[in-house]
């Protein structure tokens, strides 16, 4: 009994890195020898011969130049090199981000000192700091006892931060962002 659905064949390669060997598309490739040295534009196929009898694989480079450049090259040990190098990058890369401060309009002295001992930290680490003062009932009435606060945190900043977004009212809570200077 044949089968219900007509079978596929095994999916065709998927590239991740750079065409090599048969998968160069272009007829003629720039070639460059495994000690760096030109050996002018020849065709394709003459090219992977000369490579695989040095025990290479002939590798394109760079694809988008005219002819391509392609060289003689390990491929298993370029992509371990080239997926090192990535992951170096990556390591060494510092994402900024937006820590939060919560406070009120009537903060204690030693509340705020707390909170600014925060702020503080998440500045040296490179982060920025977004300081939102909340209103509760009747405290919406005067927004000026947290526009005070939050000039006073502006001052004491005023050295390590810059303001980035000024206090503005959104709903019941007042916002201001920092960013390390």
């Amino acid at each position: 009994m044949p089968p219900p659905y007509p079978r596929r064949g095994p999916a065709p390669p998927q590239f991740t890195g750079p065409r090599y060997n048969e998968f160069i598309q272009s007829q003629k490739v720039r070639v460059i020898d495994e000690n760096g040295e030109n050996l002018g534009v020849m065709y394709t196929r003459e090219a992977f011969e000369q490579a695989q009898g040095v025990g290479l694989d002939l590798v394109e480079i760079s694809p988008n130049s005219d002819p391509p450049v392609a060289k003689f090259l390990d491929i298993g040990r370029f992509k371990y090199e080239a997926q090192k190098k990535a992951n170096e990058q990556r390591k060494k890369q510092k994402t900024q981000e937006i820590k939060e401060i919560k406070m009120r309009p009537n903060i204690d002295d030693h509340d705020y000192d707390t909170k600014m001992k925060k702020v503080f930290e998440f500045l040296e680490d490179g982060d920025k700091v977004k300081v939102t003062m909340r209103f509760r009932g009747r405290e919406m009435a005067h927004g000026e006892l947290g526009m005070a606060v939050l000039r006073r945190v502006q001052e004491q900043t005023a050295e390590t931060a810059k303001v980035e977004a000024h206090p503005r009212m959104e709903g019941r809570q007042m916002l201001m962002v920092l960013a390390p200077k």
